[in-house]
């Protein structure tokens, strides 16, 4: 792995070894060091900021935890005001009670009728929209006017759309902020799992090195790598001690390096790496222990003094003593190994233009900031509005960066060129991009990929909205569960020119219903659903249109409308979580969902879950991962255990 140290006294000097190319020394300090287990530790919320998450965190609850009211007003039944205007009114009789956040909601919102409701508070069983206080006038009795009607589900955020049971929160490698302190306090987690900080000696060496606030001799200098170079540790992820200057003395040093290395799990010194008689650092590493020197002299500039070398399966690095030298070749070469030490990921580039894909509405007379995740496009950086809501902690979290819509304007056109701010300097453009329809199961396929040091983006679109990406060429992979009523095949009649099927697994579609239900329990499915049409206190609900759920739905219902119809959340356990709290009765959700929820459950059909691959992608190293990985048998018998089956 290594060259064989050819040093020469004939003129009283140490040689360089065989100087390196930048990339054959990185990659020869790197193979030298990697795989190596990342330390683990639990620490407090408080005490994680900064640090990297050392394994995925799984949602214990669904966010919010139950349908929710996004304005003050009144939680109503769309279609009671399908017809309302300000010149015709609808007039809506009040139930007797105000739900305010932590109050749970005892009375049905039935036709006619409408509850008073503050943000925050619990949607009503029977609403489907929340009406603003400002589109409505009380009337004499217990009444009120309405002139404005409202689309099923507005200004409601339902139960899981913002984070879903059993959803991966956030990655390992991740690291945490104060967004993602956010996304875990919302889950109720008050420790998580993190990488703990490589810990690193520092040590300034040379007899004409004099530390900040002593008195300078002549020809004596102020140390400033031990400094900088400590300060710089800091800033990616490590814990750095400094240890002092100490002289050219090959005993005493040795001494020093050998304590250093036994306490820490990096050594760096500066200076003592060129061809002066009196430097000594770098023939002491090389009897430090094994591998030793990898890599001394490397073609940079600054920096070609540098010396890297793993002692015992630890890093010991000197640096050149200039500090310009010094700097440039920590931040270059030492840099990567040390975040990766810290479970943290590469540092990259902020420069950010991007191509918005959708339309996106604004408010007029409003400035507006939209946050935005980065993929890439056919023609460079393509900007996804997240697009959860105002209440919903993952628009933060899981965004890039955001855009600016100015106050005269009421849109930004699709295809528009925006200037994207960062929240980081660490963002960068994943490596593997996947949009389309969600499934917790996706978790265990690209958690291989993510322990491979890999970044993944997973945007839940529905399976349409996955299709048109992949047509645009904005993602690499589009997961879909779309039948194909003519053919009855799942997904591959729905494929275009440039797109391949890539089979995934089978997931149970059923019936949700709550256990003792006599109208479902212990029946077929045909035979549940016609009992629950035949009820109309029996409440459904359904799923958002473009989700292949909601196309089976359809297709069972036919041109059936029951009560419940237009309530539509965009998630399998938002579906559960309405009937799990009584809010509806029924519903159609996959049964790895269900049964996490303790509902009963009567099969329907078994569906594919599939997806699109940009053909053009295909040779991408995170694409190859993906297939790979999807492949395996650990993905099987992951997927297995959350209750799938493989195709």
């Amino acid at each position: 792995m290594t060259d064989t140290p050819n040093f020469s006294n004939a003129s009283g000097q140490d040689q360089f070894l065989t100087i390196l190319s930048r990339e054959e020394a990185l990659a020869r300090f790197e193979a030298a060091l990697f795989p190596r287990a990342v330390g683990v530790e639990k620490r407090p919320l408080a005490e994680a900021l900064g640090l990297a998450l050392a394994e995925n965190v799984v949602a214990p609850i669904d966010v919010p935890p139950f349908d929710r009211a996004n304005v003050d007003g009144f939680a109503v039944r769309s279609a009671d005001i399908a017809a309302a205007s300000e010149r015709h009114p609808v007039q809506l009789t009040l139930n007797g009670e105000s739900i305010a956040c932590g109050v749970t909601p005892k009375l049905t919102v039935s036709t006619g009728t409408a509850t008073s409701i503050s943000t925050g508070g619990p949607v009503p069983r029977g609403a489907d929209a929340i009406v603003m206080v400002e589109h409505t006038h009380p009337t004499e009795g217990d009444a009120i006017e309405i002139w404005r009607s409202a689309s099923p589900g507005q200004f409601v955020s339902y139960a899981g759309s913002d984070i879903a049971r059993g959803e991966v929160v956030l990655r390992a490698g991740t690291v945490i902020g104060s967004r993602e302190v956010g996304m875990f306090a919302a889950c109720g987690i008050a420790s998580v799992p993190v990488a703990r900080k490589p810990r690193v000696a520092v040590l300034s060496t040379g007899d004409e090195l004099v530390q900040p606030g002593e008195a300078l001799p002549s020809a004596g200098i102020y140390d400033t790598n031990g400094a900088i170079v400590t300060a710089a540790i800091a800033e990616n992820g490590g814990q750095a001690e400094f240890l002092g200057s100490l002289p050219d003395d090959e005993a005493r040093l040795e001494a020093a390096m050998r304590q250093a290395l036994a306490e820490h799990d990096m050594l760096i010194l500066s200076g003592g790496t060129s061809k002066g008689a009196g430097d000594v650092s770098h023939r002491i590493v090389a009897r430090l222990g094994e591998p030793g020197i990898v890599a001394h002299g490397v073609a940079l500039k600054p920096g070609k003094p540098l010396c890297l070398a793993v002692c015992g399966g630890k890093p010991v690095v000197i640096l050149p003593g200039f500090p310009t030298s010094a700097m440039f070749t920590f931040h270059d070469m030492v840099v990567p190994v040390l975040r990766r030490m810290a479970g943290l990921p590469p540092r990259t580039d902020t420069q950010v233009t991007a191509r918005i894909p959708l339309r996106i509405a604004s408010e007029l007379g409003r400035t507006e900031f939209v946050m935005v995740s980065l993929v890439k496009g056919q023609e460079g950086l393509v900007a996804y509005p997240t697009g959860k809501g105002s209440g919903a902690i993952t628009s933060f979290a899981q965004a890039d960066g955001f855009i600016r819509i100015e106050a005269l304007a009421d849109h930004m056109p699709p295809g528009s060129e925006a200037e994207v701010t960062l929240f980081t300097p660490q963002v960068r453009v994943p490596d593997l991009v996947i949009i389309g329809s969600h499934c917790t199961g996706l978790d265990r396929v690209v958690a291989p990929l993510a322990r491979g040091g890999s970044s993944v983006r997973v945007l839940s679109v529905g399976s349409l909205g996955g299709l048109a990406a992949a047509r645009r060429g904005e993602c690499d992979l589009a997961p879909i569960h779309l039948l194909d009523e003519k053919t009855g095949r799942y997904n591959e009649p729905f494929l275009e020119p440039g797109l391949e099927l890539v089979p995934g697994w089978r997931r149970m579609q059923g019936i949700v219903y709550r256990p003792g239900d006599a109208r479902f329990e212990a029946l077929e499915a045909q035979d549940a659903l016609r009992a629950a049409l035949a009820d109309p206190t029996c409440l459904m609900v359904n799923r958002n249109q473009g989700a292949g759920t909601r196309i089976l739905i359809d297709s069972l219902l036919g041109s059936a409308r029951p009560d419940g119809y237009w309530n539509q959340p965009r998630s399998h356990n938002a579906v559960s979580a309405a009937v799990a709290q009584k809010r509806a009765d029924w519903g159609v959700t996959i049964a790895p969902v269900a049964h996490a929820a303790g509902l009963g459950f009567i099969p329907l059909a078994e569906e594919h879950y599939d997806f699109a691959l940009v053909a053009a992608r295909r040779d991408r190293p995170a694409v190859k991962a993906f297939l790979t990985a999807l492949q395996s048998d650990e993905c099987r018998e992951a997927l297995e255990q959350a209750g799938f089956r493989r195709a």
